[in-house]
């Protein structure tokens, strides 16, 4: 599978709950994406997260049906300091 880094903008600071977490989760597998890690910006209004997904639009699904926006979504390749030396 191929991975994605999305770049998501909240209106409002983001507070996310354990409930939010599982039906985010759900969704993901239903549409076949797997959410692997986030990072949160320090005023909580905005995420980047690493996904593994069979395409872009598999993430746009997961995102409308969650309700969640999907503003950038970018297709990356992995790399590691550590694998280069």
């Amino acid at each position: 599978m191929a991975l994605f880094v999305i770049e998501r903008e909240f209106a409002e600071q983001l507070e996310l709950t354990a409930d939010s977490v599982r039906l985010v989760s759900k969704i993901n597998a239903e549409t076949g994406v797997h959410w692997l890690f986030s990072f949160l910006s320090a005023d909580k209004k905005k995420t980047y997260c690493l996904y593994e997904a069979p395409n872009a639009e598999a993430i746009r699904e997961a995102a409308r049906r969650a309700n969640v926006p999907a503003d950038v979504i970018v297709e990356v390749s992995e790399f590691r300091p550590e694998s280069l030396v």
